[in-house]
């Protein structure tokens, strides 16, 4: 049956939580009561992945829980599912955090044009960033394109920013059942077969997840932060994918003068620049920011697809590539200082181009952020932003040996070195060096000084 007082709807998306988070506030401002609702949107769900799209169900489940069991899922094109939610439940106001991804502003461009057909309005109220992409420029108006100088007017921007006061009885729920029509209900989908062990999901897990982090490893973040070997990492990024902790909330409770509490806060803001990058330049999520680049010679035939298949697999000879990659397939997560390594060593060793290990990474990553994900490996790729120079090429047994002293990384992730004699401590980055070389395990595939020379060759060459 219709709802005779105010009714609003509140349109999850990015944001499965219900502390920190605006919309509810805004929500319960405008109306009596909300109607929750989450939108399997097919143009997001085909191109996730499996890794995603299971995480993001059991987030799903989460929420519902936190919810009382009245988040409503729907299936459909946004642009004509929710206007007619809107119109079942009799609301006035639709709410939901700001999108700032290419596809994300035409899709809202469409729901808030379908809305206004039927009088109601599309409220945005934060964004899943510190600060809202394309907010901060200098002072002529033109995007930053450097790291340095964008961070000190973030750090000016962000001060005193703290969460937002909101819980599940913020907003009074109203039962999905209670609708006039509208699209049918769907069914949160089951997880789907993955071959990956991923992290625990929900608010809750992120919570635990980052009261872990910050008793244990916070402190020393500076400087264990480069370690795969070591947990000093907080493994929030899949939780700030998903919105299951915003990073305000990180922001206030990583606060102090300590060294790791201000390197933790420079990469919350090198995630906020590169969203910054892509709303000012949407074309950077699928070509070089620097179209020198496109002049770049680069290897596509067979060999190169027979190569690149190596890598993914990590089968290239390299213990501390193979290993990162086989931590890829394994967690569906990588080290950030792997993510590096291994993105010169497909670039600058392989010569293959950047996109076809980004589109890998996209695929299998639970964290995958098209943002952080594209300009990352544009950045090793030399072709982006703040780019590594070109001639900066990760030597991939030297990135072994000071990031793996002992080698415990790679011998957690490539059993064939786990045991084999004569490889103790970092003498595992170059089993070929060992008089008879474990025979399960290939020799590397190819000679990185060379290799490292033909890329500036390449580059030179432009």
């Amino acid at each position: 049956m219709p709802w005779s007082d105010s009714t609003a709807v509140v349109w999850f998306r990015r944001d499965l939580r219900v502390h920190d988070q605006p919309i509810l506030r805004d929500a319960a401002a405008r109306a009596d009561r909300a109607l929750a609702l989450f939108v399997l949107d097919p143009a997001l769900l085909e191109p996730s992945g499996a890794r995603r799209r299971t995480f993001l169900y059991r987030c799903l489940r989460a929420l519902d829980e936190s919810l009382g069991g009245k988040l409503l899922v729907v299936k459909g094109d946004p642009a004509d599912v929710v206007p007619r939610i809107a119109g079942a439940v009799g609301a006035a106001t639709v709410h939901t955090a700001a999108d700032y991804n290419p596809y994300g502003r035409k899709r809202d461009e469409a729901v808030e044009k379908a809305l206004g057909e039927r009088d109601v309005e599309l409220v945005r109220s934060g964004s899943p960033w510190l600060t809202e992409p394309g907010s901060i420029t200098k002072s002529d108006g033109e995007p930053y394109k450097v790291f340095t100088p964008f961070s000190r007017e973030w750090t000016k921007r962000i001060a005193g920013s703290e969460p937002v006061e909101t819980d599940a009885q913020t907003v009074r729920w109203m039962d999905p059942s209670d609708r006039d029509g509208g699209p049918r209900a769907a069914k949160i989908p089951d997880d789907e077969a993955i071959d990956a062990e991923l992290p625990e999901a929900g608010e809750k897990a992120a919570r635990e997840q980052w009261e872990a982090f910050v008793d244990e490893h916070l402190t020393d973040y500076d400087d264990v932060r480069n370690r795969p070997d070591k947990p000093g990492t907080s493994r929030m990024s899949v939780h700030l994918k998903y919105g299951t902790v915003h990073p305000r909330t990180l922001l206030s409770e990583a606060r102090g003068n300590g060294q790791g509490a201000t390197s933790y806060r420079n990469e919350l803001c090198f995630r906020d620049f590169y969203a910054h990058v892509l709303w000012h330049f949407p074309r950077s999520a699928r070509e070089n920011f620097d179209p020198k680049f496109d002049r770049i010679t680069l290897d596509t035939g067979k060999q190169a697809y027979e190569k690149f298949e190596r890598w993914k697999d990590g089968r290239t000879g390299f213990p501390a590539i193979d290993a990162a990659m086989r931590q890829l397939h394994g967690e569906a997560w990588m080290h950030n200082r792997m993510r590096m390594a291994v993105a010169s060593f497909l670039v600058k060793d392989l010569h293959l181009p950047w996109w076809w290990g980004a589109r890998h990474f996209m695929d299998l990553l639970v964290d995958g952020e098209l943002s952080s994900n594209q300009h990352g490996w544009q950045w090793a790729a030399g072709s982006g932003t703040d780019a590594a120079p070109y001639f900066r090429v990760f030597n991939p047994v030297t990135q072994g040996e000071r990031f793996d002293p002992q080698g415990d990384y790679v011998r957690r992730w490539v059993p064939e070195l786990a045991d084999v004699e004569g490889l103790e401590g970092k003498k595992v980055h170059e089993p070929w060096k060992l008089e008879n070389p474990p025979a399960d395990y290939p020799a590397p595939m190819v000679d990185h000084k060379a290799e490292r020379q033909e890329a500036l060759n390449r580059f030179q060459a432009l």
